[in-house]
């Protein structure tokens, strides 16, 4: 297997770096710590290159929030400047490592995604009778970052690119408490081991890409299953024989403990595809997809709120419609020509002239 070396000096030259801060900025142009950041670039990206060539660079303090889909999830974003430090890091790493991957994992590469993972998983539908589908118990949380650090080093020779691999892992900040015991371990051994990185790191989902490139080669050239996809821990397989999948299910379980990764307990199932499989956003049936309804009654909460913030003047279309046309770029990927007629024509957009002259007296109009 070949290893890549003299990598530090494309990540830290300053048109990668420059690069870089592009990437990191799309859709956060302005925020407060990136025109902060823009408005005195050049000194800025000196600064950092200066503190990764000296080896002095110390990422930043996660700010943590909470999100609510289904189930609460904790994200970190990291500060402006450690995210340009993790673009650069990926434009040099991530092509050396997409070699490797298979065809059917979807999350976070060029030219694959969630549309692309769900019109592939739909031609297997209809291909297949039977569907085994399972995720990883907290997967971002349950990283190991010995085990994740011994995958990249296979790839990777460079001691100064490793060492800033190194750097950026283990300033991961403290995630939810795993505490799940493996074959061979002894009782404080959970407790020893450093796990976790943060969600919402670009760096984050490369890593996890790589933790389970092993498992896709496993599942695809060891178990040959033909009909395997995965997005980040979610995990499809399909077949026409159910007892063939019990087989898979068993096999894979296995495998995930010398990761120190177990299957979630209640989402790991095996059932036919004519009953419909929620699959990223989607209700999947070999004939035809819906949209799942938490995300529809997400969508309709989000925009009554900004209908009553364009009513009082507070809001114009320009602030309304990315939101609008991102979600319509979406569910237009399902069968949803009716829920979208039932949703616009309930919800509408009209100005309380009211508002407006009391926002016009006060001067904010």
């Amino acid at each position: 297997m070949r290893r890549y070396g003299n990598l530090f000096s494309q990540i830290t030259s300053f048109a990668n770096l420059y690069l870089a801060s592009r990437k990191a900025r799309k859709g956060k142009r302005l925020k407060d710590n990136v025109l902060n950041f823009e408005k005195h670039i050049e000194d800025e990206l000196f600064r950092l290159q200066e503190e990764l060539v000296s080896k002095t660079y110390t990422p930043g303090k996660y700010r943590e929030f909470t999100i609510y889909e289904r189930k609460p999830r904790k994200i970190s974003a990291a500060p402006y400047c450690d995210r340009v430090v993790h673009h650069a890091l990926c434009n040099i790493a991530e092509p050396i490592f997409e070699k490797t991957f298979v065809f059917d994992s979807y999350a976070c590469r060029e030219g694959k995604g969630t549309h692309m993972a769900v019109d592939r998983f739909t031609a297997f539908c209809r291909k297949n009778k039977y569907i085994l589908k399972t995720d990883i118990k907290k997967y971002f949380p349950s990283i190991d970052h010995e085990i994740l650090f011994e995958k990249i080093q296979r790839k990777i020779k460079c001691k100064d690119t490793l060492r800033l691999i190194k750097t950026i892992i283990i300033h991961s900040n403290l995630q939810e408490n795993v505490s799940d015991y493996f074959e061979g371990d002894d009782l404080f051994e959970p407790f020893k081991r450093r796990r976790g990185i943060p969600i919402g790191n670009l760096t984050s989902q490369f890593f996890a890409n790589i933790y389970l490139n092993d498992l896709d080669h496993y599942v695809k050239e060891v178990l040959k299953c033909r009909y395997y996809i995965r997005y980040v821990d979610d995990i499809a397989i399909l077949d026409d024989s159910k007892e063939r999948l019990w087989d898979i299910k068993g096999a894979i379980e296995k495998y995930l403990e010398k990761e120190r990764l177990k299957s979630h307990p209640k989402k790991c199932m095996i059932f036919s595809v004519s009953m419909g499989t929620d699959m990223l956003g989607y209700r999947v049936f070999p004939a035809y997809r819906l949209l799942r309804k938490d995300n529809s009654m997400r969508f309709i909460r989000k925009l009554k709120n900004m209908s009553r913030l364009y009513r009082e003047g507070i809001l114009g279309w320009k602030d309304i419609n990315p939101s609008v046309q991102s979600w319509l770029g979406h569910v237009k990927h399902a069968d949803t020509y009716g829920l979208r007629k039932d949703i616009f024509s309930k919800i509408l957009f009209q100005r309380n002239v009211q508002s407006l002259h009391s926002r016009a007296e006060c001067g904010n109009v």
